[in-house]
């Protein structure tokens, strides 16, 4: 019996099929939005995490200022190599690092561009911990070592033509920063981004020359022992640092986060961020139903007769409501599979977009219950607006339907 609805519902659709599409037109574009950013959310949601899993849980990230990034704003305290130094008597704490940067022009053969330039230690816990934070790792070449002075290692968009520069820059060739010629010696893999991909890396000690920032940190990383938990010990970190700073608690200058930390605060954006867009794409649906809802309105309307007819010859008012309840249901289960497919179309051409874009952390996950949600989301929508009118259909009299010009 329930078949035979399905395909009353069916026929009675792809009567007024001009009517139908027009009506389903809000349910697909609000299910096609909520699916593109419940997909492209969660492909982001797993690529910083599996970010935050390559760096480690048992990694510390010290930033100056109240403020979540790189560096402070102006007027804010800054981090020191005195800090650095007060973090690795901290007990718990295995090694430090961290990095000096600034934004400079580089000059290759006749061309000249602006890039990050990153300062970093180079002996090798110290290197290995920075490669561990910043997830990169060399490609071609060599590290930075003690030893080297006027050395870079550059990022993977550098060594490309028509990357930072029309021709990529190959291992031994030599590269201007601010005055000072630097011989490349490592090509870092590509991270997933032009900002990251473009930069470039000395030794902190050649930066701090050359920066005229003798002391300067703009980030310390820290690598606790095993055994240890990652908040205890950045409590501790906190607490000394304060001491030192002679800050009461609530007063710092600066951000002690451990990774898990910082899983926390994107996932808590992201989150926001979600359900923000995915309110704002329900209204779609909210019209969709309107529609849905005018639309079988005007089908009670215009199959007065018929529903006359169907109950004189005894159609249960529990029969009238379920056909009429079913192709209400059919309507906004339709603009669902629409709204799913347009929806991974649309997820897949930002994908697509941003990896053009150089950003290659965004990707697209298709999963099961989110195809199964949107369709089975539309359905209830399309049901929910059809009751009404359903239980108005259920509710007129045979002989006034009969009589129904």
């Amino acid at each position: 019996m329930i078949l035979e609805y399905f395909k009353i519902g069916i026929k009675n659709i792809r009567s007024r099929k001009m009517r139908s599409w027009l009506t389903m037109l809000g349910i697909f574009i609000g299910i096609a939005a909520i699916v593109a950013l419940l997909s492209l959310g969660q492909g982001l949601r797993n690529a910083i995490d599996e970010q935050f899993e390559m760096m480690g849980r048992d990694k510390i990230m010290i930033t100056p200022g109240q403020n979540f990034g790189f560096g402070g704003v102006a007027g804010q305290e800054i981090l020191t190599e005195d800090d650095r130094d007060l973090i690795e008597k901290v007990n718990g704490v295995d090694i430090t690092s961290g990095f000096l940067y600034k934004t400079v022009e580089v000059k290759y053969k006749n061309e000249v561009k602006t890039t990050f330039v990153t300062g970093i230690y180079t002996s090798g816990e110290e290197t290995e911990v920075m490669k561990s934070m910043q997830n990169w790792k060399t490609a071609e070449g060599r590290d930075l070592s003690k030893t080297d002075r006027y050395k870079v290692s550059v990022g993977c968009e550098v060594t490309k033509d028509k990357g930072l520069f029309k021709k990529g820059v190959t291992l031994k060739e030599t590269i201007e920063l601010l005055g000072k010629e630097f011989r490349v010696i490592g090509a870092i893999s590509c991270l997933g981004n032009k900002q990251d991909d473009t930069q470039l890396f000395i030794p902190i000690d050649t930066a701090r020359d050359l920066f005229d920032e003798h002391d300067k940190l703009d980030m310390i990383f820290v690598k606790i022992k095993d055994g240890y938990t990652p908040k205890l010990v950045a409590e501790k970190i906190a607490d000394k640092m304060r001491k030192d700073r002679d800050l009461d608690k609530g007063e710092e200058n600066f951000q002690v986060q451990t990774s898990e930390q910082l899983i926390e605060v994107f996932g808590s954006i992201l989150g926001i961020i979600e359900a923000v867009l995915v309110g704002i794409a329900a209204i779609s649906l909210l019209v969709g139903g309107i529609g849905i809802m005018n639309t079988m309105y005007t089908s009670v309307l215009e199959r007065t007769r018929e529903i006359g007819v169907m109950k004189a010859i005894g159609a249960r008012r529990r029969t009238i409501l379920t056909i009429f309840l079913i192709e209400s249901g059919l309507m906004g289960a339709v603009g669902g599979i629409i709204g799913v497919v347009l929806g991974f179309m649309i997820s897949y051409g930002v994908e697509l977009g941003a990896k053009l874009a150089g950003f290659s952390y965004l990707s697209v996950k298709i999963s099961p219950w989110l195809v199964l949600f949107g369709i089975s989301f539309a359905f209830i929508v399309g049901s929910a607006a059809g009751l009404l009118p359903a239980i108005q259909a259920t509710k007129l009299e045979a002989v006034d339907a009969l009589r129904y010009e």
